[in-house]
């Protein structure tokens, strides 16, 4: 099971990395290629995701955003950090800790993508963390990736990756 997280954390991580070196042409192309009410529908259905999490935050909510926001069984890497977090457990202690050193975050969706039951999104994450706890984090905003499915009707994050930087606007 390590070696498949492995191999699919490569995977998402050449997938940002060659978005983010197409030019805006080839960018646009994906974009539009799955396009329609699909689109829309997703778009504003992970919006909601995004204010929940964003909300749960400012509140110190871990629970919302471990139940509400990603799947029981959840995959989370980054640049820099050496821990992949996989499924509940796991996601809660480590927001137990990330609520402490950060106040607040705010997610820009940058480009979306839609085919079925599943989707991704690429976004900025802006994260603002506390007075003497900024050497623990990578700067803000980091680029991510947040990688969705549809069960049961519903929208939920199966994971994300994320480095260093900043989408420019727009993709």
């Amino acid at each position: 099971m390590r070696q498949l997280v492995t191999y699919t954390i490569r995977a998402i991580g050449l997938a940002l990395a060659t978005f983010a070196m197409m030019d805006a042409g080839a960018q646009s192309q994906l974009g539009h290629a799955t396009g329609g009410s699909q689109e829309i529908a997703f778009k504003k259905a992970i919006r909601q995701l995004y204010d929940i999490k964003e909300s749960a935050w400012t509140k110190g909510d871990v629970e919302t955003i471990v139940t509400r926001f990603y799947a029981p069984d959840a995959v989370s890497a980054g640049e820099g950090d050496p821990t992949t977090l996989k499924g509940t457990k796991q996601f809660r202690e480590a927001y137990k800790q990330l609520l402490q050193d950060i106040t607040s975050v705010r997610v820009q969706s940058v480009r979306s993508v839609v085919n079925g039951n599943a989707g991704w999104d690429w976004a900025n994450f802006y994260a603002n963390v506390k007075p003497g706890k900024a050497r623990e984090y990578p700067p803000s905003p980091v680029r991510i990736l947040f990688l969705f499915s549809k069960e049961k009707g519903r929208w939920i994050c199966e994971g994300d990756i994320f480095v260093t930087g900043k989408f420019d606007d727009p993709l």
